[in-house]
Formats: structure tokens, sequence, C-alpha cells
């Protein structure tokens, strides 16, 4: 991925872009104070000041401006200048009265059984098994890794399987860590993440972002989310103009830069959209329901990867998402069928409190269910690291 004097910036511009950036006429700020460099518990550590560079499609060089601006408010261009959006809830607050208290994903009798069974079961396999996966999830990276989230329709538990790839991450890396919405749909992520309210959408950071910014500033656009980490919205939850291919492209080109790890919750394919980021992305998760025009579907995408010019279905991975508890469809036959392109399924059993919708609680998940998110993002990492 970077070439030998260090420059990623230029194979990244190679990588991801075909075409001039849009969003052009965003100025560049004055010469950035040293950078710092967010820690765990919203400590900072100075960093060497460092000449950015603008973010050009062809790797070539601009000199800064000498105009300076607070980050925090959007930059106007020639024309008219950009509104500052309102701030609005990501649910009606007459409806977050209506959501009830969050089950747990396991019932009490279950969880006691497996609490018994865990004082039976060999105590050095599970420590083993739970260090090799967090080995996975901690591997360092030279460069951002985007990791793209999609399936073959709505309603399968795409945003879920984000929100639950983009907290686990979080957990366990000490680098910042992105989920970014890239769904042109009312999609339901920021609620999942627990966001109560959302500004800033990815449409209005495309058009603010420059090279100088430092992550200091870009944070100030993102919402954060309760267990750590950033979000980063497609929209504020009205019907508008949908995401397009060229904001995406800005974005995730601006934003690897400030982040270790950003995960895309994709629109369902073949949106243009969903198949530029899965064709893009370092490694790929495939969402696929429980049932069997789910896993038809589903291994059709596969074939659809495995066609591509690059190795895209060797660093692409299955969820295999249950959203009832009375399944019909028979797991191990679905497991084997998806498995024949060479992909790698981790099944994401049934879990009460995800299926009840809402802000997602990572102590209310069943055990199972945690377990099964920690194997899929750790998966995920391999092969995201594994991509040069």
């Amino acid at each position: 991925m970077t070439t030998g004097d260090g420059d990623w910036q230029r194979d990244l511009v190679r990588e991801l872009t075909d075409g001039p950036l849009s969003g052009g006429g965003a100025p560049q700020s004055a010469d950035p104070e040293p950078q710092t460099e967010a820690r765990p518990g919203g400590q900072s550590e100075a960093r060497p000041e460092v000449r950015p560079e603008v973010w050009s499609e062809r790797g070539s060089k601009a000199s800064d401006s000498p105009q300076t601006r607070d980050p925090r408010i959007p930059a106007p261009t020639p024309s008219s200048p950009a509104p500052v959006p309102e701030t609005l809830p990501t649910i009606d607050p007459r409806l977050a009265m209506a959501l009830g208290r969050p089950r747990h994903g396991d019932s009490t009798a279950r969880r006691a059984g497996a609490g018994l069974r865990r004082l039976t079961a060999s105590a050095g396999r599970e420590v083993a098994e739970q260090t090799r996966y967090a080995e996975e999830l901690q591997q360092p990276v030279t460069t951002g890794r985007v990791v793209a989230v999609t399936s073959i329709r709505g309603g399968v538990g795409k945003s879920t399987v984000s929100a639950l790839l983009g907290r686990t991450l979080n957990h366990y890396r000490q680098d910042p860590v992105l989920t970014l919405e890239a769904d042109a749909a009312l999609g339901t992520l920021p609620v999942r993440m627990g966001a109560e309210s959302v500004r800033w959408s990815a449409g209005d950071l495309a058009r603010i972002l420059t090279p100088a910014m430092q992550l200091t500033d870009v944070t100030g656009y993102l919402v954060p989310v309760a267990d750590g980490g950033w979000l980063l919205p497609a929209g504020q939850g009205r019907v508008g103009a949908p995401l397009d291919v060229a904001t995406y492209r800005t974005v995730t080109l601006a934003l690897r830069r400030y982040f270790a790890v950003t995960v895309v919750d994709c629109e369902t394919l073949p949106g243009e959209v969903a198949r530029t980021a899965m064709d893009t992305a370092h490694a790929r998760v495939v969402v696929a329901p429980m049932t069997a025009e789910g896993v038809h579907g589903t291994r059709q995408v596969l074939d659809w990867l495995a066609s591509l010019p690059h190795s895209a279905l060797a660093s692409t991975v299955v969820a295999l998402s249950a959203a009832t508890p009375d399944a019909t469809l028979d797991a191990e036959a679905a497991v084997a069928h998806l498995r024949e392109p060479g992909v790698t399924v981790v099944a994401l059993p049934y879990d009460r409190h995800l299926a009840q919708g809402g802000p997602i609680h990572t102590a209310k998940l069943a055990r199972d269910t945690r377990d099964a998110a920690v194997r899929l993002a750790a998966e995920v990492m391999r092969r995201a690291v594994r991509v040069r």
C-alpha cells in the first residue's frame, strides 16, 4: 500500500479515486499548530509539527493559504456561505418514550446456565481463544483501514452488524475508530450507536475538510459514541438528496489519515455507493439473513466479488444473522453453501436485546452475541491488515 518514501497519500489517491475530487472550493487553513494525537481517557499527546499536503487526485501538492478560520464553522465558498445545519434528535422524543427498558439478550435462566458451563469448561482453551482474537484486533496499521458492511436488502441487520463492529474495534484498539454511515436511505446507525442527536453529515463534512485540519478539529464535526469512538451519519434522518459516490470518496479519502479503522455502513447492493465501497475497501462484510432466499442472494454477491479484478473475495467475511429464534433453515447447510466460494462465515445468533431495536447496550448483549462479534471483528481485521 505504501511507497518506499512513506508517501502513502499518493498510493491512497490512486487506489480510491479515478476523477477530480468533488467539493473542491473549500479553502485551505493556515499553518496548523503542533498536531496532537487522541489517547484513551480524552488525553492528548503533542506530536511534531508536520506540513500537511493538500489531497490531490494526481498526488501533487498545493501551498497552504494564509487564511485562518475557526475549524468548527464551515468555510464560505465564493458563491454562497455554507449553512450550519441544526441539531436534530435521532428519535422523535414522542417516540423515544415508548422504547421501554432494554432487555438482556439472554434470559435469566440462560445466564445462570452459562455461568455454570463456564465453571466446568476448559479455562485454558477459552483464554487462548480470547488472546488470539485480541491479538488480531490490536494489530498495528500503517495507514487507515476501511471495512465496508453491506447486504442484499434492508432490514437484515446491516446497521446492527456495523455498530457491533465499531464498538468491538474501539474496545480493543487504542487508536481512533470511526463508524461512518453511507446509506442513502433513512438509516438506523446513529440510533444503534446510541447517538441522541446528529448535526453534521457526511455531505456537510465533505465541503469543510481541509488537509491542514487535525484530529481534534475533525472530531468537532463528529458524534462521540458513549462507549468510545466516533460516528459520522449520512444525514439527519430526513428524506433528502442521497449520499453520492463523489461525497463518499472525498470523505473516506480524507478521514483515513485520522482514523486507524473506519467501519462503513453501506447502502444495500446493488447501489452505486455500496459497489464503490465494496470495491475499494480493505475488508468486506456481507450480512446474510438466515433465510433460504437471503442465503441464495448473498451467494450471488460472493460470486460477483470473486469476479472483481483484485482478490476481493479473499478479504470478505459473511455474517449470517438470525432475526428470529424460530428460524427453520438448517444453519449447517446455509453455512456450507456460503463457504463454497472460500469465505469465512460467522454466525450471529438471535439476541433479544438486538431484536428489541433502539440503542445497543454492550452489557445487555447475550454472551454468544458478544463472542460472535469479537470473532467477526478479528476475522475482519486480519483481512484488512493483510491487504497492502
